[in-house]
Protein backbone atom coordinates (compact mmCIF):
# COMPACT_ATOMS: atom_id res chain seq x y z
CA UNK A 1 0.00 0.00 0.00
CA UNK A 2 3.05 2.28 0.71
CA UNK A 3 4.47 1.90 -2.64
CA UNK A 4 1.39 2.64 -4.03
CA UNK A 5 1.18 6.07 -2.20
CA UNK A 6 4.34 7.20 -3.19
CA UNK A 7 3.68 5.87 -6.95
CA UNK A 8 0.61 7.93 -6.94
CA UNK A 9 2.16 10.72 -5.68
CA UNK A 10 4.86 10.51 -8.06
CA UNK A 11 2.76 10.86 -11.03
CA UNK A 12 0.65 13.25 -9.05
CA UNK A 13 3.70 15.61 -9.30
CA UNK A 14 4.08 14.56 -13.06
CA UNK A 15 0.52 15.49 -13.91
CA UNK A 16 0.27 18.70 -11.54
CA UNK A 17 3.48 19.94 -13.65
CA UNK A 18 1.94 19.47 -17.29
CA UNK A 19 -1.15 21.27 -15.93
CA UNK A 20 0.85 24.20 -14.77
CA UNK A 21 2.86 24.75 -17.77
CA UNK A 22 -0.40 24.00 -20.13
CA UNK A 23 -2.10 27.10 -18.08
CA UNK A 24 0.68 28.87 -18.32
CA UNK A 25 1.00 28.56 -22.17
CA UNK A 26 -2.70 28.92 -23.34
CA UNK A 27 -3.37 31.74 -20.91
CA UNK A 28 -0.06 33.30 -22.54
CA UNK A 29 -1.98 33.70 -25.67
CA UNK A 30 -5.23 35.02 -24.57
CA UNK A 31 -4.79 38.63 -24.58
CA UNK A 32 -2.54 41.60 -23.01
CA UNK A 33 -3.63 41.95 -19.56
CA UNK A 34 -2.61 45.65 -19.64
CA UNK A 35 -4.89 46.94 -21.69
CA UNK A 36 -7.63 45.71 -19.34
CA UNK A 37 -5.98 47.12 -16.48
CA UNK A 38 -5.43 50.80 -17.90
CA UNK A 39 -7.61 53.26 -19.94
CA UNK A 40 -7.04 53.77 -23.34
CA UNK A 41 -5.29 57.24 -22.69
CA UNK A 42 -3.02 55.44 -20.98
CA UNK A 43 0.86 56.72 -22.78
CA UNK A 44 2.75 53.92 -23.83
CA UNK A 45 6.00 54.19 -21.55
CA UNK A 46 3.10 53.25 -18.82
CA UNK A 47 1.93 50.72 -20.10
CA UNK A 48 5.79 49.20 -21.40
CA UNK A 49 6.94 50.07 -17.27
CA UNK A 50 3.60 47.93 -15.64
CA UNK A 51 4.53 45.02 -18.43
CA UNK A 52 7.82 45.54 -16.53
CA UNK A 53 6.73 45.55 -13.32
CA UNK A 54 4.62 42.21 -13.65
CA UNK A 55 7.48 40.42 -15.35
CA UNK A 56 5.28 40.58 -18.89
CA UNK A 57 8.51 40.88 -21.09
CA UNK A 58 10.46 38.34 -19.28
CA UNK A 59 11.13 35.07 -21.65
CA UNK A 60 8.21 33.08 -21.49
CA UNK A 61 11.16 29.52 -19.30
CA UNK A 62 11.92 32.18 -16.75
CA UNK A 63 8.01 32.99 -16.07
CA UNK A 64 6.97 29.52 -16.42
CA UNK A 65 9.49 28.93 -13.47
CA UNK A 66 8.69 32.06 -11.82
CA UNK A 67 4.84 31.09 -12.21
CA UNK A 68 5.82 27.37 -10.58
CA UNK A 69 8.23 28.59 -7.74
CA UNK A 70 5.61 30.89 -6.54
CA UNK A 71 2.77 28.34 -6.95
CA UNK A 72 5.13 26.17 -4.80
CA UNK A 73 5.17 28.75 -2.08
CA UNK A 74 1.36 29.30 -2.07
CA UNK A 75 1.91 32.56 -3.86
CA UNK A 76 -0.46 32.92 -6.82
CA UNK A 77 0.39 36.25 -7.57
CA UNK A 78 -1.89 39.80 -7.83
CA UNK A 79 -4.94 39.67 -9.92
CA UNK A 80 -5.17 42.07 -12.58
CA UNK A 81 -9.04 43.08 -12.01
CA UNK A 82 -9.18 43.06 -8.09
CA UNK A 83 -5.29 44.08 -7.61
CA UNK A 84 -5.89 41.75 -4.46
CA UNK A 85 -3.81 38.44 -4.19
CA UNK A 86 -4.93 35.78 -5.62
CA UNK A 87 -5.01 32.98 -3.05
CA UNK A 88 -7.43 35.67 -1.04
CA UNK A 89 -9.96 35.64 -3.97
CA UNK A 90 -9.94 31.65 -4.21
CA UNK A 91 -10.33 30.87 -0.10
CA UNK A 92 -12.91 33.51 -0.13
CA UNK A 93 -14.94 31.54 -2.80
CA UNK A 94 -13.75 27.98 -2.25
CA UNK A 95 -16.36 27.60 0.69
CA UNK A 96 -19.26 28.30 -1.71
CA UNK A 97 -18.14 26.18 -4.32
CA UNK A 98 -16.84 22.91 -2.04
CA UNK A 99 -20.20 23.44 -0.54
CA UNK A 100 -22.64 23.60 -3.12
CA UNK A 101 -20.24 20.23 -4.95
CA UNK A 102 -20.29 18.29 -1.65
CA UNK A 103 -24.12 18.36 -1.23
CA UNK A 104 -24.87 18.35 -5.08
CA UNK A 105 -23.00 15.17 -5.04
CA UNK A 106 -24.40 13.43 -1.81
CA UNK A 107 -27.77 14.08 -3.11
CA UNK A 108 -26.76 12.18 -6.36
CA UNK A 109 -25.42 9.39 -4.52
CA UNK A 110 -28.20 8.81 -1.79
CA UNK A 111 -30.34 9.00 -4.43
CA UNK A 112 -28.64 7.64 -7.49
CA UNK A 113 -27.68 4.08 -6.03
CA UNK A 114 -31.26 2.77 -4.35
CA UNK A 115 -33.01 3.41 -7.80
CA UNK A 116 -29.81 2.10 -9.58
CA UNK A 117 -30.59 -1.09 -7.09
CA UNK A 118 -34.27 -1.50 -7.31
CA UNK A 119 -34.58 -0.81 -11.30
CA UNK A 120 -31.32 -3.52 -11.71
CA UNK A 121 -33.21 -5.66 -9.70
CA UNK A 122 -36.43 -5.23 -10.57
CA UNK A 123 -36.14 -3.89 -13.94
CA UNK A 124 -39.59 -4.74 -15.55
CA UNK A 125 -41.42 -2.86 -12.80
CA UNK A 126 -43.23 0.35 -13.89
CA UNK A 127 -41.69 1.96 -11.35
CA UNK A 128 -38.05 0.87 -12.61
CA UNK A 129 -39.70 2.78 -15.84
CA UNK A 130 -40.58 5.53 -14.03
CA UNK A 131 -37.04 5.78 -12.47
CA UNK A 132 -35.72 5.28 -16.43
CA UNK A 133 -37.50 8.15 -17.95
CA UNK A 134 -36.54 10.32 -14.95
CA UNK A 135 -33.46 9.59 -15.96
CA UNK A 136 -33.51 10.35 -19.27
CA UNK A 137 -34.49 13.55 -18.88
CA UNK A 138 -31.73 14.52 -16.45
CA UNK A 139 -28.94 13.55 -19.25
CA UNK A 140 -30.93 15.29 -22.32
CA UNK A 141 -31.41 18.22 -20.41
CA UNK A 142 -29.34 20.97 -20.15
CA UNK A 143 -27.86 22.13 -16.85
CA UNK A 144 -28.86 25.66 -17.70
CA UNK A 145 -32.07 25.12 -18.38
CA UNK A 146 -32.88 22.96 -15.64
CA UNK A 147 -31.76 25.87 -13.45
CA UNK A 148 -33.86 28.53 -15.44
CA UNK A 149 -36.85 26.34 -15.51
CA UNK A 150 -36.58 25.74 -11.10
CA UNK A 151 -36.15 29.55 -11.11
CA UNK A 152 -39.15 30.21 -12.69
CA UNK A 153 -41.63 27.47 -10.88
CA UNK A 154 -40.14 27.40 -7.12
CA UNK A 155 -38.48 31.22 -7.18
CA UNK A 156 -40.97 33.56 -9.30
CA UNK A 157 -44.03 31.07 -9.68
CA UNK A 158 -44.29 29.63 -6.45
CA UNK A 159 -42.26 31.71 -4.75
CA UNK A 160 -40.89 29.45 -2.06
CA UNK A 161 -37.16 29.45 -2.64
CA UNK A 162 -34.76 32.38 -3.60
CA UNK A 163 -33.71 33.00 -6.79
CA UNK A 164 -29.99 33.76 -6.56
CA UNK A 165 -27.21 34.08 -3.87
CA UNK A 166 -25.93 32.27 -0.97
CA UNK A 167 -28.32 33.27 1.70
CA UNK A 168 -27.09 34.40 4.95
CA UNK A 169 -23.45 32.48 5.87
CA UNK A 170 -22.03 31.85 9.79
CA UNK A 171 -18.46 32.55 9.29
CA UNK A 172 -16.33 30.11 11.35
CA UNK A 173 -13.35 31.73 10.46
CA UNK A 174 -11.15 29.92 7.91
CA UNK A 175 -14.74 28.54 6.43
CA UNK A 176 -17.56 29.94 5.72
CA UNK A 177 -21.08 27.84 5.42
CA UNK A 178 -24.54 28.62 4.90
CA UNK A 179 -25.59 24.94 6.29
CA UNK A 180 -26.30 26.16 9.80
CA UNK A 181 -28.95 29.63 8.85
CA UNK A 182 -32.35 28.43 7.56
CA UNK A 183 -32.00 30.79 4.24
CA UNK A 184 -28.55 29.46 3.33
CA UNK A 185 -30.44 25.71 3.36
CA UNK A 186 -33.21 26.96 1.11
CA UNK A 187 -30.76 29.36 -0.92
CA UNK A 188 -28.77 26.04 -1.10
CA UNK A 189 -31.60 23.79 -2.26
CA UNK A 190 -32.26 24.74 -6.54
CA UNK A 191 -28.37 25.05 -7.23
CA UNK A 192 -27.31 21.79 -5.63
CA UNK A 193 -30.40 19.86 -7.19
CA UNK A 194 -29.77 21.90 -10.79
CA UNK A 195 -25.84 20.39 -10.02
CA UNK A 196 -26.84 16.92 -8.91
CA UNK A 197 -29.41 16.03 -11.46
CA UNK A 198 -27.19 14.70 -14.16
CA UNK A 199 -24.49 13.09 -11.89
CA UNK A 200 -27.69 11.20 -10.24
CA UNK A 201 -28.61 9.82 -13.66
CA UNK A 202 -25.26 8.84 -14.41
CA UNK A 203 -24.66 7.06 -11.13
CA UNK A 204 -28.33 5.11 -11.04
CA UNK A 205 -27.79 4.07 -14.56
CA UNK A 206 -24.29 2.55 -14.00
CA UNK A 207 -25.69 0.95 -10.66
CA UNK A 208 -28.69 -0.70 -12.61
CA UNK A 209 -25.89 -2.19 -15.62
CA UNK A 210 -23.75 -3.35 -12.95
CA UNK A 211 -26.76 -4.80 -10.84
CA UNK A 212 -28.14 -6.49 -14.17
CA UNK A 213 -24.68 -7.85 -14.99
CA UNK A 214 -23.93 -9.00 -11.69
CA UNK A 215 -27.16 -10.88 -10.94
CA UNK A 216 -26.29 -13.32 -14.05
CA UNK A 217 -23.34 -14.66 -12.89
CA UNK A 218 -22.65 -17.82 -11.48
CA UNK A 219 -21.77 -17.09 -8.45
CA UNK A 220 -24.92 -15.72 -7.52
CA UNK A 221 -26.74 -18.71 -9.06
CA UNK A 222 -24.42 -20.64 -6.50
CA UNK A 223 -25.69 -18.22 -3.40
CA UNK A 224 -29.56 -18.53 -4.21
CA UNK A 225 -28.63 -22.59 -4.66
CA UNK A 226 -27.00 -22.35 -0.76
CA UNK A 227 -30.79 -20.97 0.26
CA UNK A 228 -29.48 -17.75 0.90
CA UNK A 229 -32.57 -14.97 1.63
CA UNK A 230 -32.83 -12.82 -1.60
CA UNK A 231 -31.51 -9.82 1.09
CA UNK A 232 -28.26 -11.77 1.38
CA UNK A 233 -27.97 -12.34 -2.21
CA UNK A 234 -28.81 -9.13 -3.71
CA UNK A 235 -26.81 -6.91 -0.33
CA UNK A 236 -24.16 -9.43 0.86
CA UNK A 237 -22.95 -10.32 -2.85
CA UNK A 238 -24.46 -8.49 -5.46
CA UNK A 239 -24.13 -5.06 -4.79
CA UNK A 240 -20.58 -5.10 -3.20
CA UNK A 241 -19.53 -6.40 -6.26
CA UNK A 242 -20.98 -3.12 -8.22
CA UNK A 243 -19.02 -1.08 -5.87
CA UNK A 244 -15.64 -0.91 -7.90
CA UNK A 245 -16.83 0.81 -10.54
CA UNK A 246 -19.03 2.76 -8.60
CA UNK A 247 -16.41 4.65 -6.80
CA UNK A 248 -14.91 5.05 -10.11
CA UNK A 249 -17.66 7.07 -11.15
CA UNK A 250 -18.35 8.75 -8.36
CA UNK A 251 -14.54 9.91 -7.78
CA UNK A 252 -14.18 11.24 -11.17
CA UNK A 253 -17.72 12.94 -11.47
CA UNK A 254 -16.84 14.42 -7.85
CA UNK A 255 -14.26 16.30 -9.47
CA UNK A 256 -16.41 17.14 -12.51
CA UNK A 257 -19.06 18.76 -10.43
CA UNK A 258 -16.55 21.07 -8.84
CA UNK A 259 -15.07 21.69 -11.98
CA UNK A 260 -18.43 22.36 -13.70
CA UNK A 261 -19.69 23.94 -11.39
CA UNK A 262 -19.37 27.30 -13.72
CA UNK A 263 -22.71 26.82 -15.48
CA UNK A 264 -24.82 26.27 -11.80
CA UNK A 265 -23.31 28.94 -9.87
CA UNK A 266 -23.56 31.20 -12.67
CA UNK A 267 -27.69 30.57 -13.21
CA UNK A 268 -27.85 31.32 -9.50
CA UNK A 269 -25.74 33.70 -8.87
CA UNK A 270 -23.74 31.24 -6.66
CA UNK A 271 -20.56 33.64 -5.07
CA UNK A 272 -18.27 30.24 -5.31
CA UNK A 273 -15.16 29.86 -7.92
CA UNK A 274 -16.88 29.12 -11.17
CA UNK A 275 -18.36 33.14 -11.10
CA UNK A 276 -15.19 34.45 -10.13
CA UNK A 277 -13.65 32.55 -13.07
CA UNK A 278 -16.59 33.43 -15.73
CA UNK A 279 -15.59 37.08 -14.46
CA UNK A 280 -11.66 36.43 -15.18
CA UNK A 281 -12.36 35.35 -18.20
CA UNK A 282 -13.77 38.47 -19.35
CA UNK A 283 -11.28 41.08 -17.58
CA UNK A 284 -8.41 38.88 -19.40
CA UNK A 285 -7.11 38.21 -15.45
CA UNK A 286 -4.23 35.85 -16.46
CA UNK A 287 -3.34 34.95 -12.52
CA UNK A 288 -6.97 33.91 -11.69
CA UNK A 289 -7.71 31.74 -14.59
CA UNK A 290 -4.49 29.92 -13.68
CA UNK A 291 -4.70 29.14 -10.32
CA UNK A 292 -8.08 27.80 -11.49
CA UNK A 293 -6.84 25.47 -13.29
CA UNK A 294 -4.21 24.33 -10.72
CA UNK A 295 -6.73 24.53 -8.00
CA UNK A 296 -9.69 21.99 -10.29
CA UNK A 297 -6.11 20.15 -11.13
CA UNK A 298 -5.71 19.60 -7.85
CA UNK A 299 -8.68 18.60 -7.28
CA UNK A 300 -8.94 15.98 -9.59
CA UNK A 301 -5.21 14.73 -8.73
CA UNK A 302 -6.38 14.24 -4.80
CA UNK A 303 -9.42 12.18 -5.49
CA UNK A 304 -8.10 9.92 -8.12
CA UNK A 305 -5.77 8.87 -4.97
CA UNK A 306 -8.26 8.66 -2.93
CA UNK A 307 -10.04 6.36 -5.69
CA UNK A 308 -7.33 4.05 -6.36
CA UNK A 309 -6.49 3.46 -2.73
CA UNK A 310 -10.18 2.69 -2.14
CA UNK A 311 -9.97 0.24 -4.57
CA UNK A 312 -7.41 -2.01 -2.96
CA UNK A 313 -10.14 -1.20 0.20
CA UNK A 314 -13.07 -2.46 -1.71
CA UNK A 315 -11.06 -5.44 -4.14
CA UNK A 316 -9.29 -8.06 -2.38
CA UNK A 317 -7.88 -9.03 -6.17
CA UNK A 318 -6.60 -5.95 -6.27
CA UNK A 319 -4.56 -6.56 -2.39
CA UNK A 320 -3.56 -9.66 -4.18
CA UNK A 321 -1.83 -8.26 -7.30
CA UNK A 322 0.23 -5.70 -5.31
CA UNK A 323 1.56 -8.65 -3.03
CA UNK A 324 2.44 -10.73 -5.49
CA UNK A 325 4.30 -7.99 -7.48
CA UNK A 326 5.98 -6.94 -4.20
CA UNK A 327 6.76 -10.53 -4.10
Amino acid sequence: MLALIIRRLLQSVMVMLTVALIAFIMFRFVGDPIAQMVGQDTPIADREAMREQLGLNDPAPIQFARFVFNVVQGNFGISYQKGVPVDELILSRLPATLELSFVAALFALVVAIPMGIYTGLYPRRWLSNVFLTVSLLGISLPTFLIGILLILFFGVMLGWLPTYGRGEIVDLGAWTTGLLTESGIRSLLMPAFTLGLFQLTLIMRLVRSEMLEVMRTDYIKFARARGLSNRAVHFGHALKNTLVPVITITGLQLGSIIAFSIITETVFQWPGMGLLIVQAIQFVDIPVMSTYLIVIAFFFVIINMIVDILYHVVDPRLRAETGGKGH
